[in-house]
């Protein structure tokens, strides 16, 4: 699933393309993406009628600007009105120019948006005004599209349940020390949980943790408050880094223009099990199930 990197990039991306251009036609072979029930505050009762209203409502508005929100992807638009996108497991948002041949998009141009196989899953395309194509690739099919009022967001369950950004400038160690207060949890966990922290994901989580150098199975009523410090600090080193290198691409992720992320070759510990331990320490990255979740880290130096 695209953490916070990951979406920042394409929102990045997006807003520096997006903002000005008019939504012409809209097309999707995939109408379950937009919910039967609570899918746009503008009407709509079932998959169906949803798309058709969606469709109504967004074709001739102006995009006004790209923002991120957790892990969505908040298109603001002319008129009041906002499309709210949760990419999900495997959706990333692609800018470019296809042509519908045989039932499949087929990318114009010889680059990654068509010779990439993770791009080939288009299931939602916009049209724009300067005669590109905003689409969705979705290999799962799980990626979620709302319309809502722009001045209602904080309506959403969406965005009022997330909990603070951790790449945001006023989010210091005492917001950050404040949300882990009283939480019974394993501080694994408790990074992934977006009431909690909004963006943070099984890649980062790990990657946190190892720098820490905190068990991730570790109790946060646990922690010290030096150990509380030492993820506070490399949780914004880490992010920032990903951030920097746009993203990991170990599996779906691309960016809008079909080409990877690079923070896939740096990783400190996701992914890698069986692997020698970076610190150098002697330690061999094993692996765990915390709440159902894989779990990377060095024993060594991440000891329970």
């Amino acid at each position: 699933m695209p953490e916070l990197p990951e979406v920042q990039t394409i929102v990045t991306d997006l807003q520096k393309i997006l903002p000005g251009l008019k939504i012409g036609a809209v097309w999707t072979d995939w109408e379950k993406m937009f919910p039967a029930r609570g899918g746009s505050a503008f009407g709509g009762k079932n998959s169906s009628l949803s798309f058709k209203n969606f469709k109504k409502e967004v074709i001739g508005e102006k995009i006004l600007n790209v923002e991120r929100k957790g892990k969505n992807i908040l298109i603001h638009l002319s008129r009041d009105k906002t499309i709210l996108v949760h990419q999900k497991m495997t959706g990333h948002f692609l800018y470019g120019n296809w042509n519908f041949e045989n039932k499949k998009w087929i990318g114009k141009n010889d680059d990654p948006i068509r010779n990439d196989p993770q791009n080939r899953f288009i299931h939602l395309v916009f049209d724009l005004s300067n005669k590109k194509q905003l689409a969705l690739s979705d290999l799962r099919k799980f990626a979620k599209v709302l319309l809502w009022p722009t001045d209602k967001l904080n309506e959403l369950v969406d965005i009022n349940n997330l909990g603070p950004d951790p790449t945001a400038e006023d989010f210091d160690f005492s917001k950050f020390k404040e949300r882990l207060a009283n939480k019974k949890g394993k501080i694994k966990s408790v990074l992934m949980d977006q009431s909690v922290f909004a963006g943070i994901g099984n890649i980062y989580s790990d990657e946190i943790l190892w720098l820490s150098g905190i068990h991730p199975m570790k109790p946060v009523s646990a922690l010290t408050q030096e150990e509380m410090k030492t993820i506070f600090t490399s949780t914004k080193k880490i992010l920032k880094k990903a951030i920097e290198a746009r993203g990991t691409s170990d599996s779906d992720y691309r960016d809008p223009f079909g080409k990877k992320g690079g923070y896939q070759e740096m990783l400190y510990v996701y992914g890698l099990e069986g692997e020698k331990c970076q610190k150098k320490d002697g330690g061999i990255i094993a692996r765990l199930k915390v709440a159902s979740r894989s779990a990377h880290f060095c024993p060594v130096h991440q000891k329970l």
